[in-house]
């Protein structure tokens, strides 16, 4: 049997250019720049890593950025439809404020007792802002799950978001699927979620490990099978904690009828793959050994870093890449 996971690990997706990409994300979501590197099955793409102050798993949204000319997606099943972070109650008017200045529309809504802020990022790729209500909290708090107050983010000292109103690590990812049922198999009989609340045609499960980006909720969609490209989420990673647990997943979903991956070194952490019947592939990957293996954490995303085994054609590679700025620089002012 698997392993428990506790939730989210990290969220990848496909943008365009990579200065406007990494702009939005340091400078109005706040997020840092935790690592420049590249998609190590592509080395001539950027893989940009976007997160807490120390790029803790469970805060890191990542992109590969295939460039304005890169074929456009299409969303629609078998795809990612927000990606949510978790704020403080009191941070929804800073981040309506915050957002609508810098010319981002945002729609709010009353979801499961929570404040939620939908927009979107400048390829179009939906994220969600989420702050528990009181009534929600006080809910939890009688029950025994403080979830909706925890995080395991580490605030950016040097960010352009002050400390108490940066976001606090995921919350929850919103999958869209033709049907729920096979999906939401993978997720209970596999991951070891459980069914948690249902509203609206939306079916939230919860890891019952618990605590933070430990959500996924589940939608219908009748648009058809969406196209991966520029604006389209790539993957949704879970969390495991080392390599033997992850051979225990490979198992389980084995077991489910399902093909995974062997375990891939991707220098940072390690990972299996595998797709869901519903169409969203699914990522497995540990917590270490994380992004200071090749940087000091006070350098974090500072410079392009290479795989080992791709340092010997640096020139090569860094001149099929397109210019970038470190938006990190000065982002505090």
């Amino acid at each position: 049997m698997a392993p428990e996971t506790p939730g989210l690990h990290h969220v990848t997706a496909i943008a365009g250019d990579p200065q406007r990409n990494a702009d939005f994300y340091v400078g109005t979501l706040g997020l840092r720049l935790v690592k420049q590197t590249v998609n190590h099955d592509d080395p001539g793409t950027y893989h940009l890593y976007f997160g807490d102050g120390e790029g803790t798993p469970g805060t890191n949204i990542t992109f590969f950025p295939w460039t304005d000319e890169g074929r456009p997606g299409q969303f629609g099943a078998g795809q990612t439809q927000a990606t949510a972070y978790r704020i403080p109650q009191g941070s929804v008017d800073y981040w309506r404020d915050r957002l609508e200045s810098r010319d981002v529309a945002v729609d709010v809504e009353d979801r499961f007792g929570e404040t939620v802020l939908q927009f979107e990022d400048p390829d179009g790729i939906g994220l969600e802002l989420v702050a528990a209500s009181e009534a929600q909290r006080a809910s939890d708090s009688a029950s025994g799950d403080t979830a909706s107050d925890e995080s395991n983010a580490t605030p950016w000292t040097d960010g352009p978001v002050p400390a108490e109103h940066q976001l606090r690590g995921f919350h929850a990812v919103t999958l869209a699927v033709d049907s729920i049922e096979s999906t939401a198999a993978v997720l209970t009989d596999v991951l070891g979620y459980d069914l948690e609340d249902e509203t609206d045609g939306r079916r939230r499960y919860r890891s019952a490990a618990g605590g933070p980006g430990s959500i996924v909720d589940l939608v219908e969609t009748d648009v058809g099978r969406g196209r991966m490209g520029v604006g389209t989420v790539h993957h949704v990673a879970f969390t495991v904690g080392d390599v033997e647990e992850q051979e225990a997943w490979r198992e389980a979903f084995a077991d489910h009828g399902l093909s995974p991956t062997e375990v891939i070194d991707r220098k940072y952490f390690r990972s299996i793959y595998v797709r869901e019947p519903g169409g969203v592939l699914f990522e497995m990957a540990t917590t270490g050994p994380g992004f200071a293996v090749d940087e000091d954490p006070a350098e974090l995303g500072s410079e392009l870093v290479l795989p080992d085994h791709l340092e010997d054609e640096r020139e090569r590679i860094e001149a099929q890449l397109p210019p970038f700025d470190d938006p990190t620089v000065d982002a505090s002012g």
